[in-house]
């Protein structure tokens, strides 16, 4: 028996859509990495990016566990002395709920080459409507 290694002429690509209200940030990013890097199907290759689209609806309306809201704190870092800025989770979801869901995601994701590639698949947006239903798009469960 030999050991199946898949081509980039055989990737497909299915449409997934979540919903964020359904599973708290942690399990929720689990789930949509697992989508974006393929390990879900059969033909899962580490080196080949045969993973799907996800598409994430209801970011507004986030849902975490414990006191996240607060504690939880995002950091960046302008390149300045004293040039560094945290917020809040809660104040990055009033700001851009979609970075919360695209953070936890990229953390998930393995840190090599494809990990790009594959975070630009998913799309994240505020309200229960998306602009990808001519896609088609299975509802994960």
């Amino acid at each position: 028996m030999k050991t199946y290694s898949q081509k980039a002429s055989e990737i497909s690509r299915e449409w997934w859509v979540i919903d964020a209200t359904t599973l708290p940030l942690g399990k929720l990013a689990v789930v949509i990495a697992d989508k974006l890097m393929g390990k879900s199907k059969v033909t899962y290759t580490p080196h080949i990016d045969n993973g799907d689209y996800v598409v994430v609806i209801n970011a507004k309306n986030l849902v975490v566990t414990g006191d996240k809201m607060t504690k939880k704190k995002y950091y960046r870092h302008s390149g300045f002395p004293g040039g560094l800025t945290e917020l809040k989770l809660e104040e990055v979801i009033e700001k851009d709920p979609a970075l919360a869901i695209r953070e936890a995601v990229k953390g998930m994701l393995p840190k090599n080459k494809l990990a790009a590639d594959r975070l630009a698949r998913l799309r994240v947006f505020e309200g229960a409507e998306h602009a990808h239903t001519a896609q088609n798009p299975k509802e994960i469960k």
